[in-house]
């Protein structure tokens, strides 16, 4: 009797996320259904969901969008200034956020907790609020128009990461850092040599987590750059759309599709350690 209870109630817990599966993935089929259709049929009513017929060269086309026109978008230059910027980025965020989050969680010094507060206090304060003065800093430093204002803040934390690094170095014993100290290791090599090793699964969540937000801002480069060579791909989709006055979704949603691959492909390779982290995180306040 016990057994048949269990048996339903994990055949409706796998109906429902099944169903919540569905309701998610529906953005992402319906975005991969209307790259493959004809432009004709990507504005019909009522619409359909799966192609009459499938139309593999819009992926060719969205790749040389504008290629016999002004207006050229040359999607692998996006691509390539996209992946330099979010590799900055996340060398940098993983050594900053590692480093401070250390400081937080295993050092005592004054006021260590109040620096805490104040540091999570900053996830409160939208990034509009900071927009007109980071803007007029980074001119007057001359980085308008480069790369440096979207990856160098990087290099200097985010407190959703340093929180998330803190809870997970708070979860490592502490005898594991004094076993160390007694051996003559440092506070550096403690850190470096027995703190980073296991914290891996913690450094890919906030690897993974700056890496979608770099490859997916769009603000960020329609401020900071002016010059089409530097563009980005979020970019470069904005400028699909207004190509001659209207969208060719069927090439949009093919170049947009293109764009998300390495994201969806990241996730896949890394969600075991990003599932590690995130639970291991979550299991010592």
């Amino acid at each position: 009797m016990r057994r048949n209870g269990y048996r339903a109630r994990a055949v409706a817990l796998h109906a429902a996320l099944i169903a919540l599966s569905t309701v998610f993935l529906f953005p992402l089929a319906w975005l991969i259904s209307t790259s493959l259709k004809p432009i004709e049929e990507t504005m019909k009513t009522p619409p359909t969901y799966l192609p009459t017929h499938f139309v593999l060269a819009n992926y060719a086309r969205a790749f040389t969008y504008g290629g016999d026109t002004l207006g050229f978008i040359p999607f692998l230059v996006y691509g390539r200034n996209t992946l330099l910027i979010a590799v900055l980025a996340v060398s940098g965020a993983v050594a900053s956020n590692a480093a401070v989050a250390y400081g937080f969680a295993r050092l005592r010094w004054p006021g260590r907790d109040l620096a805490f507060a104040v540091t999570l206090a900053t996830m409160m304060v939208p990034f509009p609020v900071l927009m007109v003065p980071l803007f007029a800093l980074f001119q007057k430093l001359g980085w308008t128009g480069t790369f440096r204002p979207l990856w160098v803040p990087a290099w200097f934390g985010s407190a959703f990461s340093i929180f998330l690094l803190r809870q997970f170095f708070r979860t490592i014993p502490t005898e594991l850092s004094e076993a160390a100290r007694i051996d003559g290791c440092s506070e550096w090599s403690t850190f470096t040599q027995v703190i980073l090793p296991l914290a891996r699964p913690a450094l890919a969540v906030v690897a993974l987590f700056t890496f979608m937000a770099v490859w997916n801002d769009f603000l960020g480069p329609l401020i900071y750059l002016s010059d089409q060579r530097l563009f980005t791909l979020s970019l470069g989709l904005q400028a699909f759309q207004t190509q001659h006055g209207g969208t060719e979704w069927n090439l949009l949603m093919a170049a947009s599709t293109i764009v998300v691959l390495p994201v969806i492909a990241l996730f896949f390779f890394t969600q075991r350690q990003f599932i590690q982290g995130i639970a291991v995180t979550g299991l010592k306040g």
